[in-house]
């Protein structure tokens, strides 16, 4: 036992079992349900529980008529332990990590994330703290302000659905106030868009993120893991957005009868927030089945690291497609804005991406055999925004049986804790061997 906690990532996953098991506990207590309503299921306390600590968002039921306000008070402080639990987490483990490789790979590593040294901990978690109060003040002043002139609701009111909306949106979960999520604000571009920018911010990483407003004069100075971060985020934001609006321009269940500008409001929107956000802007169950394989490639590639986001990361996806690159052009290395990645990164994304399709393979294979009725698309589409935290839903979670509720919750827990701690086991796990094995070439394709 000693030598398990020893290191500090290994407590990374049994502290959010302990949160989730706290928050069910506390779900499933009377005064959590609405008065109509009986004492929560413990299933169904758990499969929330663990939903707000993975900011994932996913709902068993229809979470405004189900919970009462102090029910829902203790989802989102769940949502905000998760997020911040999260971003500390992973800054622990990094600067874990530097510290356990010796001082080569060290500096490697201080060199890549350009943060603080140990010594400096403290100083990074004030940082990462004030930055997301600072940006959930914002958004819940907008989002405030607008639906208390706007829409004739009393401060109180306003004040709670501004909060509320913009915790989930900031730490990238998709609970909502309302029964259909933002639909009948989609066209509302003073709650919409401070919305969306906040699950961008937050889905970018502390590391990235501090990077890239520190060094904003000279992007050419980025580390490799901001500038695949920075501009592959907004490559992919761009060009979900541009795809959504395309085959959903004419759809009369989405955003057809929208003028011009609501649809690109709404669609730049729901990108935004699908690539692990999961608020509902645009009615997910009208959207044509050409867009389920692109929402579902977003989630499953995710934010930044070391952010509220989840998924595979941004990273992980754009340092493939340049190691598939190299390869292609007959590269001996893989460089990425005038670096060499290293080995070790290409065998550790490779290995993340790996792992990842085969948990959302053995997943949707799952949930199809467990409830027969599902079709294709939507149980892998079901499993990926579970295993990617992301919390959008075709209307099946609703239906499932206690089997399949069982099944997304344990992927909820192993997509926001398995990317983390895989990573760092596979750091920490780095050896150096005094002798090589004789090389060989197998055939490959």
């Amino acid at each position: 036992m000693h030598r398990f906690f020893r290191h500090p990532v290994r407590l990374v996953p049994i502290a959010f079992l302990v949160a989730i098991g706290i928050g069910t506990g506390l779900l499933m207590l009377p005064p959590m349900t609405a008065p109509r309503h009986e004492p929560a299921p413990l299933l169904t306390a758990l499969f929330t529980a663990t939903s707000a600590i993975s900011v994932t968002g996913l709902t068993s039921v229809d979470t405004p008529t189900f919970w009462s306000t102090t029910g829902l008070v203790v989802i989102m402080v769940l949502t905000q332990i998760g997020g911040l639990g999260i971003l500390t987490g992973a800054a622990l483990v990094v600067l874990t990590v530097s510290r356990r490789l010796g001082l080569h790979n060290r500096m490697l590593v201080q060199a890549e994330t350009l943060e603080y040294g140990i010594g400096n901990l403290g100083r990074l978690l004030l940082r990462i703290g004030a930055t997301v109060l600072a940006c959930e003040a914002a958004m819940t002043a907008v989002v405030t302000v607008r639906l208390w002139l706007g829409y004739d609701y009393p401060l109180g009111r306003a004040l709670w659905s501004g909060g509320f909306h913009a915790i989930q949106a900031f730490n990238n979960s998709g609970f909502s106030l309302y029964p259909h999520g933002l639909l009948s604000l989609a066209r509302d571009p003073w709650i919409c868009l401070p919305l969306a920018l906040g699950s961008i911010i937050g889905g970018l990483g502390f590391p990235a993120l501090f990077e890239a407003v520190r060094e904003w004069r000279h992007p050419i100075r980025w580390a490799v893991t901001t500038k695949l971060t920075i501009w592959g985020s907004l490559a992919l934001l761009l060009l979900g957005f541009l795809v959504l609006l395309l085959i959903e321009w004419s759809n009369a269940r989405t955003i057809g009868p929208y003028a011009v500008g609501d649809k690109i409001l709404a669609a730049f929107t729901q990108i935004a927030l699908s690539r692990t956000g999961g608020i509902e802007v645009v009615p997910i169950t009208g959207l044509r089945e050409e867009t389920y394989p692109l929402l579902t490639g977003l989630m499953f590639i995710g934010g930044g690291s070391a952010s509220t986001a989840g998924g595979i990361k941004v990273t992980t996806f754009f340092l493939l497609a340049f190691i598939i690159w190299a390869e292609m052009r007959g590269e001996p290395d893989v460089t990425v804005g005038h670096r060499r990645v290293a080995t070790a990164s290409q065998r550790q994304a490779l290995t993340v991406a790996l792992l990842s399709v085969a948990i959302v393979a053995v997943g949707t294979l799952l949930l199809i055999a467990m409830t027969h009725r599902v079709p294709f698309y939507a149980a892998l589409f079901e499993i990926t925004s579970a295993f990617s935290t992301t919390g959008l839903s075709v209307g099946v979670t609703s239906a499932l049986s206690d089997a399949g509720l069982l099944l997304l919750t344990v992927l909820m827990y192993i997509g926001r804790v398995g990317p983390l701690t895989l990573g760092s086991a596979i750091a920490l796990n780095t050896r150096r061997r005094l002798y090589r094995y004789p090389e060989e070439q197998p055939i490959v394709g």
